[in-house]
């Protein structure tokens, strides 16, 4: 049982997938429904490059969902939130934040160590942290602690707001990594709570890992079987 700071204090799960993300066998139903059941107060659906899943989340929950997306640029991921219109994959890492910039997005840099989920180079992560509003420093799908302690040594060094996602791609994973903050209702009001984070956060373990992207591939396949995109 997680103890809030205060009452009014809301549970963020802000890395969250779909099947809109190829990679991921969330239906958006059941997903808002073990939300709701792991005490999750928002869900950001972030899925790859897309925000369709997250759009048809929050006309079913609106109350629950933050509408967000993971973007990869040509230098590395950027999770944004509170979006009103996509952005494609592959753009420059400026183009992209300018483009989120314009529709006033809250921005974070997801797993910013792992090179093998485009992750950073340090130049290029140095150069964007002014046009940032926080890190990841905490993703339960890095297979080493490492990478999330480098990445929260990362955040208290440069003085950057810490959250924490679970990137969770079955069912199993949501609520893994949650933070919890004063009470908010957009992306204005996110960057005025985000420095009172607290994070709660465990990583997937090697066997649980395993068995998530067992989960996964099965439920891709049960889709590819009758099931369309829409259904999800």
């Amino acid at each position: 049982m997680i103890t809030k700071p205060g009452e009014d204090w809301l549970t963020v799960e802000f890395h969250c997938h779909t099947r809109y993300s190829r990679d991921s066998s969330n239906r958006v139903e059941a997903l808002i429904h073990e939300a709701r059941v792991r005490g999750i107060d928002r869900l950001a659906i972030t899925d790859h490059n897309t925000i369709a899943g997250a759009l048809k989340a929050k006309a079913l929950a609106p109350d629950l969902i933050i509408v967000g997306e993971e973007i990869l640029t040509q230098q590395g991921e950027l999770l944004a939130y509170f979006l009103t219109e996509e952005i494609p994959a592959r753009l420059s890492a400026d183009e992209t934040i300018a483009r989120l910039r314009a529709q006033n997005a809250f921005i974070a840099v997801p797993h910013p160590f792992d090179r093998h989920r485009h992750g950073w180079k340090m130049d290029d992560l140095l150069r964007i942290l002014p046009r940032v509003d926080a890190i990841e420093v905490f993703n339960s799908r890095s297979f080493r602690r490492a990478l999330n302690d480098k990445a929260l040594f990362f955040a208290r060094q440069h003085g950057m707001p810490a959250i924490a996602g679970s990137d969770a791609h079955s069912l199993v994973e949501v609520g893994f990594a949650r933070t919890l903050l004063p009470p908010f209702a957009d992306a204005d009001g996110l960057r005025e709570v985000v420095a009172h984070s607290v994070i709660h956060a465990k990583r997937l373990s090697g066997w649980a890992h395993i068995k998530a992207n067992m989960g996964v591939a099965l439920g891709r396949v049960a889709a590819n079987f009758g099931k369309t995109e829409e259904s999800a």
